[in-house]
């Protein structure tokens, strides 16, 4: 067999197709716009640097090293940008980084390191802006936080037994990252959490946005001081409610509903309205309890309603919605836990590359963004091409539509895309 090679041809001719989708949202004037200034004499600009970190993960790669190991023989005569070195993305992410706050709890003897990036923050609001999410009929955040197990310097002890960062993360309409607030290891979802959502919060209002419609969150959030400030900012909340602190009002529903889950699964619904926070203030504010309940396979009593069932509460100021459409809702904030598994498998969260924990948040961030925009790309490429479903993750995105090879040509004095294949047309 005889075989010629050619060292001009890209194997990943599908992703001038994600640039230029890039160009339609003029991601080049937000990046400059919004990101520190930089010299006349520099190689790079900043959208070399993001398309360099987008190309990464929009042709398989994993980790930053992959722009050299992956990438470095296929854009050497690509028009469109200057492909960048590791180090050089590695370098200027890390200048964007911002000092970390260290807080002490008034009782606990833990020091917890956080970090917040402004200029990022405020950045990805304005290009979530100029998508329209916010211009949505409804909209959704979502808060939690997840585990990244990484042994990078300086890391804690997660309550999962390993090493890592436990960031606190607001999704926007179930799938765009809106904000992220790096946290050491050892600082748990609870810790802190009004400061978290509060300095969301201002940052939206700082970027003139106040239509905020639903607020979903996880037991952590159960706070009195969390509530308060979530009513402040948002029309309805959903918050999962610790049973240690409710399960007192289990017995006094009466009205249980019998349906099924998402499996199939037999389970019951009921509702009362209850006063809780006392103790720490609220003296005439009631709200809604939601609480599901299904048998146990071991049989095993409750103490408190001398049932074999295990119980899930929701605390909610919505007194409106149909008990099943309430909680149906919130089940739903399992999108959220979704779009973790996309960030880390598709985007590269599961390989920080730095060993400090704020030059790490601004790698999240690119992330992040790479994964906003992602959403748009593939939901414009699919009403042209047949072979690009909206439903597809990265790796079935990179099959089908990315890996078809091409070369860039000049003719006339223009450069123009000879691709070898067919990409099928939507009829």
């Amino acid at each position: 067999m005889k075989v010629r090679y050619s060292n001009s041809i890209n194997a990943f001719g599908g992703i001038n197709f994600v640039f230029e989708e890039f160009e339609k949202l003029k991601i080049g004037h937000i990046l400059h716009d919004n990101l520190p200034s930089l010299s006349p004499k520099s190689s790079y600009s900043w959208r070399d640097i993001f398309y360099s970190f987008s190309s990464i993960y929009f042709c398989g790669g994993n980790c930053i090293e992959d722009a050299k190991t992956i990438l470095s023989n296929q854009f050497g005569s690509n028009p469109i940008f200057k492909l960048c070195s590791p180090d050089t993305l590695l370098r200027r992410m890390g200048g964007l980084s911002s000092d970390q706050l260290l807080c002490n709890t008034k009782r606990g003897t833990v020091e917890h390191q956080f970090n917040i990036n402004q200029p990022l923050t405020d950045m990805n609001v304005k290009l979530l802006k100029k998508l329209g999410e916010f211009n949505k009929n409804e909209v959704v955040l979502d808060y939690d936080n997840t585990i990244i197990f990484t042994e990078k310097e300086g890391c804690k002890m997660t309550y999962k037994r390993d090493y890592g960062y436990q960031p606190g993360v607001c999704i926007l309409n179930e799938q765009n990252v809106l904000y992220i607030e790096n946290r050491n290891g050892n600082s748990d979802a609870k810790a802190f959490q009004t400061d978290t959502l509060n300095r969301m919060f201002q940052h939206l209002q700082s970027n003139k946005i106040s239509k905020i419609d639903k607020f979903r969150a996880d037991s952590a959030s159960y706070q009195f001081e969390v509530v308060t400030l979530v009513e402040k900012y948002v029309k309805l909340f959903y918050i999962g409610a610790k049973n240690s602190y409710v399960e007192k009002y289990f017995s006094l529903i009466d009205n249980w509903i019998h349906t099924k889950d998402q499996s199939g699964e037999d389970i019951f619904i009921g509702e009362i309205e209850y006063m809780p926070f006392v103790q720490q203030g609220n003296k005439d504010k009631k709200y809604r309890l939601l609480v599901k309940k299904k048998l146990r396979k071991d049989g095993q009593l409750n103490l408190f309603t001398n049932e074999p069932y295990d119980y899930h509460a929701i605390l909610t100021n919505d007194f409106t919605t149909s008990l099943p459409q309430a909680i149906n809702f919130y089940n739903r904030r399992g999108a959220c836990e979704k779009q973790f598994d996309i960030l880390k498998n598709d985007f590269g969260w599961n390989y920080p590359p730095f060993s400090d924990l704020s030059k790490n948040t601004v790698f999240f961030y690119f992330g992040a963004i790479c994964r906003n925009l992602y959403n748009v790309i593939i939901s414009n490429l699919s009403k042209i091409y047949k072979n690009v479903n909206i439903h597809h993750r990265m790796k079935r995105f990179i099959f089908n539509f990315i890996a078809i090879p091409s070369v860039w040509k000049k003719a006339s004095r223009q450069w123009y895309l000879r691709v070898y294949g067919k990409i099928p047309l939507q009829t």
